[in-house]
């Protein structure tokens, strides 16, 4: 089973920026997804997360500006960033509790990382 992130990259200020991430391999369900983000010198810190459920839940200074959405035909899920600002860059991550089929049991994982830069 693997999360694999996608999008990131430079995007101006005030503009918008959509990141994905997909899980691949032989699963079950997926329940909680979420991105974190990490900028230098920082902890990582939630940025947004979704629930199996639907339920969503923002960092204070995504709130707004941030939409985390999941598609769980596709075990997908997407962040997508409007109005950015030069504090948004960072490297972000995705996250999600995973149901492995082989195992009956949940499991986290971790994309590999995904930079955005915001410059102003």
């Amino acid at each position: 089973v693997q999360l694999q992130a996608s999008g990131g990259g430079l995007v101006q200020a005030g503009g918008s920026q959509r990141l994905s991430c997909a899980v691949s391999g032989s699963i079950f369900s997926i329940n909680d997804w979420a991105w974190y983000r990490q900028a230098p010198g920082n902890q990582r810190e939630l940025v947004a997360r979704i629930t199996g459920g639907g339920i969503t839940k923002y960092a204070a200074s995504a709130e707004g500006r941030f939409t985390i959405s999941r598609d769980n035909a596709r075990n997908t899920m997407n962040l997508l960033m409007n109005s950015l600002k030069p504090e948004d860059t960072a490297v972000y991550y995705c996250y999600a509790e995973v149901g492995i089929r082989r195992l009956s049991s949940w499991q986290d994982f971790w994309g590999q990382g995904t930079l955005v830069t915001v410059s102003s």
